[in-house]
């Protein structure tokens, strides 16, 4: 059952958090890779959140109907797993889960070699696995600008087929780093690869079973220094973060020192303090969609104009994203404006309320986005259970700060 919850304003922020989450993006990669290699290495500080803990248990599942619920990276990875691991299965989710689309990977281990069939719409989940008939083609053409997911999905079973695989990544290349993450952890299993301008080249290789810790999660990380940002005085200490990260969400550091957050590293903390705001920014955000919306609301609360690019897989998220950041900036007097296909400028509002109700479209990021506007104005959220999709502590560590919140 969903309940709403209300945020009581709170300006003065000093504290330590116990523990952020670990990152949900490096958890599934290490789940499925772990998997091929046998499913016997200990993988340590597996994330809370609840894709991972779908992942962990159906990764192994001898069900033949999978329900991924809302997961879309845990639909996208499996399909790529069950499919090379020539397991029959069908594959489903939630109502929004079946809208978001699948047909460029499932084209592309068609092309592989696979019966695939959908159960509904042509391109969307539900799907059935029916078969692995063998390796048909040594090299696939796939769209970089959608999801880096079906790329991902594609490499971590790469190194299975007899043949290899390589990889030509077509147009602009979207979340590099999500890609230059899945190498990583392959490597660290023994499956190396080269990525050479738009190509992967990966070949035939078995995976060695290691042990491996996962680091926290940046994009929750990026919810903490939107605090920050926003709060009258803070002094925030984060823990378990890796200074040369795998991920991409790392950005969030170069982002918010121009919206007045100086982020330090002293010992194994990251300590936010606040800092002066400049009256503009520009950055694009193909590499690093998630941290959008954090990123578009301190703008909107600061006054501070935002030149945004790299918003476009935004609309195929758990929401479109986009929409639902014009709907909700909206009730706080700014605007998301869309000038093409790839060009967005945030107008920050003028005068602030000093009270706002958030929809949250069933998007854990819409929810944690706008939370930290309860450093302002008291904020009521509805939906509250959604951060369970990657950080279920969340409304726990804002209490843990200060904030009073309650059931509405």
């Amino acid at each position: 059952m969903s309940t709403n919850i209300r945020i009581k304003r709170t300006s003065v922020l000093n504290g330590t958090a116990t523990l952020l989450p670990a990152s949900k993006s490096i958890s599934n990669r290490a789940l499925i890779i772990n998997a091929l290699a046998g499913a016997t290495a200990s993988l340590h500080n597996l994330s809370d959140a609840n894709d991972t803990q779908l992942m962990l248990r159906l990764v192994n599942s001898k069900d033949q109907t999978i329900d991924v619920e809302d997961a879309g990276t845990t639909m996208r990875f499996l399909t790529a797993y069950f499919t090379v691991t020539n397991q029959q299965k069908t594959m489903t989710g939630t109502h929004r889960m079946q809208e978001r689309p699948i047909g460029i990977l499932v084209d592309a281990l068609r092309l592989l070699g696979a019966d695939i069939t959908y159960l509904g719409k042509e391109g969307y989940p539900p799907h059935s696995i029916n078969a692995f008939a063998g390796q048909k083609t040594t090299t696939l053409r796939v769209r970089g600008d959608i999801s880096s997911q079906y790329i991902s999905a594609l490499m971590m079973v790469a190194p299975m087929l007899p043949q290899g695989l390589t990889l030509e990544l077509e147009g602009k290349i979207g979340s590099r780093p999500y890609i230059e993450m899945t190498a990583a952890i392959m490597k660290h299993f023994g499956a190396g690869s080269t990525f050479v301008g738009s190509t992967i080249t990966i070949p035939h290789q078995k995976y060695t079973p290691s042990d491996f810790t996962v680091e926290s999660d940046w994009s929750a990380t990026s919810y903490w220094l939107s605090f920050a940002a926003l709060a009258q005085t803070a002094e925030i200490k984060l823990p378990k973060l890796f200074t040369q990260s795998l991920q991409g969400d790392s950005a969030i550091v170069a982002i918010m020192q121009q919206l007045g957050v100086k982020a330090t590293f002293e010992q194994d903390l990251l300590v936010l303090t606040k800092t002066e705001t400049q009256k503009e920014i520009t950055w694009d955000f193909t590499h690093c969609p998630d941290l959008a919306q954090t990123v578009a609301v301190v703008c909107a609360a600061k006054g501070v104009t935002g030149k945004f690019t790299g918003l476009e897989s935004l609309r195929i998220k758990e929401t479109d994203r986009i929409a639902a950041l014009q709907n909700e900036l909206a009730k706080i007097g700014a605007q998301l404006i869309e000038h093409d296909t790839e060009h967005w400028t945030l107008v920050p509002s003028k005068a602030l309320p000093v009270s706002a109700s958030f929809n949250t479209y069933k998007d854990h990021r819409m929810a944690m986005a706008f939370a930290p506007l309860a450093t302002i104005m008291d904020v009521d959220i509805e939906e509250q259970e959604v951060v369970r999709k990657s950080y279920p502590n969340f409304w726990n560590d804002m209490r843990a700060f200060g904030f009073t919140i309650e059931t509405i």
